[in-house]
């Protein structure tokens, strides 16, 4: 990649997250709903604080900082830079400013200008996977605003919307869904070409695999209202332990944002309270309700190798945050026979935890902190969705979130095995 390429991906993706704020008010930007959701303006300076901690501090001699404290509030993990500020108590601080915050990431591209024009060839070259990891950190943070400024608007009795673009619809009467086989053998997996990938992609290995089918769709509201309607989340015997524990703990009856009023379902969506799209996919549901709904459909999960194997022959195509929907829609045909909406939509449950592959070795230093220290109790995701970046994803891009997540736009895609 040139200096000139380089810049110009800079340049665009920052700004990106900028232009992803600009229908929000002052206010918008400093509310912790929960502590897995990050006020707005925490994402502004800690995207900004990658670059800061990981290129200008160490690479530029005479980089001086706006506020050594940035260090301690805008760290998120990476306990090899320092200590950082309480996750769930990041909304409770009223300061720095957003106004600050945005002369932070002022100062940022500023200085990071500065120190891609005076790189040398040779060592521009060596620091480029962390650049680009340092672009790529940013489009994740740009999905993860956006979920969770919805979480935020959705404790707000006015149901505020964030876009006034109304996700699309189809008035297509859509078929039962099909299945698409797919031979098992021994696979190869895992990123192995050339350019970006993240290091728990990696690195190629091979896997066993009986042969499967999986649903030419998604599963969607309407499919998910008829598992409600039957008692699904009554019946014990479809859900797992953990996850009956759950549902029965935090009282969950529907999908998260599912509103019923009468008898009368809506979902609200970043465009506010709708009447449910039964033809849309199912969305922000946990790994414990996909799996509970694939047990009651006679089914199950895709492994993620399943996914992967399936998924190498689709081109990248979807719902993605470029289409301005901000939701996801209906497929394109309501009579499939092939695999859709494979990309974009919604992440996919897998049935796989989240573990590295064999040969794994996260990087050194505190950049191996980004992935690695993950590979613990939770479970994988994929395919990206309407808020993702098309340019971000890959057939290999491994999500990964706890079981009883489901603030972001999670969904089902349903997989059986093939009788012998």
């Amino acid at each position: 990649m040139t200096r000139s390429e380089i810049m110009n991906n800079y340049n665009r993706i920052r700004a990106f997250t900028e232009q992803l704020c600009e229908p929000l008010e002052t206010e918008d930007y400093v509310i912790q709903s929960m502590p897995d959701v990050s006020p707005t303006r925490w994402h502004l300076a800690h995207t900004a604080w990658f670059f800061e901690t990981f290129l200008l501090k160490p690479e530029l001699p005479d980089y001086e900082t706006p506020n050594e404290l940035y260090n301690y509030l805008f760290n998120s993990y990476y306990n090899a830079v320092g200590k950082q500020f309480s996750r769930p108590e990041r909304g409770m601080l009223s300061r720095p400013t957003v106004e600050e915050v945005y002369r932070y990431r002022q100062h940022i591209d500023h200085e990071m200008q500065r120190f891609l024009e005076g790189l040398s060839e040779e060592r521009l070259e060596s620091l480029t996977p962390l650049i680009i990891l340092g672009l790529n950190h940013e489009q994740q943070h740009q999905e993860l605003m956006l979920t969770d400024i919805k979480h935020v608007f959705f404790q707000n009795p006015l149901y505020p919307s964030y876009s006034t673009t109304k996700p699309v619809t189809e008035d297509a009467e859509m078929s039962p869904q099909s299945w698409v086989s797919f031979p098992g053998g021994i696979k190869s997996l895992g990123y192995s070409e050339a350019g970006f990938a993240f290091d728990n992609e990696t690195p190629l290995h091979e896997a066993l695999l009986q042969d499967f089918v999986l649903s030419s769709r998604l599963v969607t509201n309407g499919d998910f209202l008829e598992f409600i309607n039957d008692g699904g989340y009554e019946t014990p015997s479809l859900w797992l332990s953990d996850g009956w524990s759950t549902i029965n703990r935090e009282g969950w009856q529907t999908p998260l944002y599912w509103v019923k009023k009468g008898s009368e379902w809506f979902e609200f969506t970043l465009s506010g309270l709708l009447p449910l799209n039964l033809k849309a996919p199912v969305t922000h549901v946990s790994y414990y309700e996909a799996d509970a709904f694939a047990n009651w459909a006679g089914a199950r999960l895709p492994s993620e190798v399943e996914w992967e194997l399936a998924a190498r022959q689709q081109e990248i195509v979807g719902n993605f945050v470029e289409a301005g929907n901000f939701h996801p829609t209906p497929p394109a045909d309501p009579h499939p026979t092939e695999l859709q909406q494979l990309f974009g939509d919604v992440w996919e449950w897998t049935r796989s935890p989240y573990t590295p592959y064999p040969g794994f070795k996260a990087a050194s230093g505190a950049v191996g902190e980004y992935n690695g220290k993950f590979m613990s109790s939770q479970m994988v995701l994929r395919g990206g969705s309407c808020v993702s970046s098309q340019d971000h994803i890959r057939s290999t891009y491994r999500n990964f979130f706890y079981p009883q997540s489901r603030w972001q736009f999670m969904g089902i895609r349903l997989a059986r095995d093939v009788a012998s």
